[in-house]
This record gives C-alpha cells, sequence and structure tokens, in this order.
C-alpha cells in the first residue's frame, strides 16, 4: 500500500531539510517527483540524486515563494508540460524568530503570502488534475506551534495556525473527490532551520547553543531531536493509498513532545 508508482508529486522547499527526505522517499517509493525550491544549482543537484528505478523522470522549478504569482504561473506551465500532480506537499522556510510584540504588519504580510497564500494557489493549480484522477494528496508541513504556541516565534505561530485552519477547511470541500488534506506538524527535527532557532536563542537569552539543545532535549520523551527521514515516513504515508479515509487532520511527529490538546 505504500507505493507511489505512477504518480506525480509536487514538493516544496526540496533541496534539503524535511521537503528533500520527503522527495528522496518519494521517489524510491515510484513517484515522478518536482522539486521546488529558490536555488538553481541545489535543484540541479539534488534531481540528480533522485532514484529513478521505475522509470520516472523527476522535474525542478526554481521560485522563491515570495513571489505567489510567479509561482503560480511556473507550476500552472509546468502542469501542462507533464501532466497532472496528483500529490501535493507545501513546505516552505519558517517566518524570522522574535516575540510577537515586536512583529511588524510586514512581516505578517510576507509570511502569510509564502504559506497561506501560496498553498491557496498551488492546491488551485493541481485540484483540477487530481478530480480528474479521482486520488491527490495535499501535505502541509507545519509545526507543533499550531497545538502549542512556541515562544519567540510570534510571527510563525499565528501563520501556522492559518495554514492548519486552510486546510481543515478545504478538506471538507475535496473529500467527495478521493482527495485528501492533512498537516505534518514537525517537532525539534534536526535541520538547518533548527540550527538557525538555537543561534537565536542562544543570543537572545545570553546562554550557549548547546543549552538551548540541552532544553529540548529535555523536553522530549523520546530523548533525542527527530530526523528528516521520520518526518518523511509520516508524509509517505498520508501520500499512499493507505492513507485514503485520513484527512483534515494535524499529525505531530514530535518524540511526544506536545501535550494532548
Amino acid at each position: 500500500m505504500i507505493d507511489l508508482t505512477g504518480r506525480r508529486a509536487i514538493v516544496g522547499g526540496s533541496t534539503q531539510g524535511m521537503g528533500w527526505a520527503t522527495a528522496e522517499l518519494f521517489a524510491r517509493l515510484g513517484a515522478e517527483v518536482t522539486l521546488v525550491a529558490r536555488r538553481a544549482d541545489a535543484l540541479r543537484a539534488a534531481a540528480g540524486r533522485l532514484a529513478t528505478a521505475a522509470g520516472q523522470q523527476h522535474h525542478t522549478i526554481c521560485q522563491d515563494y515570495a513571489e505567489p504569482a510567479a509561482l503560480q504561473e511556473k507550476v500552472a506551465r509546468h502542469l501542462d508540460a507533464h501532466g497532472d500532480a496528483h500529490i501535493l506537499v507545501n513546505n516552505t522556510g519558517g517566518p524570522p524568530g522574535g516575540a510577537i510584540t515586536e512583529a511588524t504588519p510586514e512581516q505578517f504580510r510576507a509570511a502569510l503570502d509564502r504559506h497561506v497564500v501560496c498553498n491557496q494557489l498551488l492546491a488551485l493549480a493541481v485540484l483540477p488534475g487530481m478530480k480528474r484522477a479521482g486520488y491527490g494528496r495535499i501535505i502541509n508541513i507545519i509545526s507543533t506551534s499550531v497545538k502549542t504556541p512556541i515562544p519567540g516565534l510570534g510571527v510563525s505561530n499565528t501563520t501556522r495556525a492559518a495554514v492548519a485552519n486552510w486546510a481543515k477547511t478545504l478538506a471538507g470541500e475535496v473529500a467527495a473527490f478521493g482527495i485528501t488534506v492533512n498537516n505534518i506538524l514537525p517537532g525539534f527535527v534536526d535541520t538547518a532551520r533548527l540550527g538557525e532557532l538555537a543561534a537565536r536563542w542562544a543570543e537572545d537569552r545570553g546562554c550557549s547553543q548547546d543549552e538551548i539543545r540541552a532544553g529540548w532535549l529535555a523536553s522530549i520523551p523520546a530523548g533525542r531531536l527527530g530526523q528528516p527521514e521520520e518526518v518523511a515516513a509520516v508524509i509517505a504515508f498520508l501520500a499512499s493509498p493507505a492513507a485514503s479515509y485520513v484527512t483534515g487532520i494535524n499529525v505531530p511527529v514530535d518524540g511526544g513532545r506536545t501535550p494532548a490538546l
């Protein structure tokens, strides 16, 4: 049931971290993968590392999510050229950290554009093809802040919650077409983004990054950071036929850290 042969997937932020781990696993499971990111050199290198044992051809779209209209146009051209997508993984870098009392309207607008607006435009682009196929999977990589806001991430907490409610609303509207919409809520996963947060928090609190990481580990029942591949495994399940009756949910992948709500 965890077989994606013959499926076409679009994966955002897919040259590193959880996006790359997801794209790499999709390819090994037989999917034709389109990588989306803002650096052409990183895209070429990543695409060249994807598995092709199922005879699939992989593709790239070079575009920054800071420009929603340009992203929409490039994805539309790609779909016209290469066929409908069956799987969409919405994933892009989170907003800069900082207290919500220090956030500017511009920061909120930029974050909502990169996440809510881009997600909406991409969903509108792929939904017609998913309806034709009677199969669609839209999966959003967001954050456990949907359940418990994380101190020092005011704009991110707000934006992630908006994405979660957008997804829940969309899930109810497209379920009858065989399309599911779900959210992945990663906890502390060992990525470059987490390293940037550790550096920011250490500077703000006047302590070392090791102390920040020790505090994180103490809050995780599993006693360790997550790995991108562990998040990708859950995404692959949600993208597969095995998850056909799972929709509109938030799935924490956090080693047990998030309290039950």
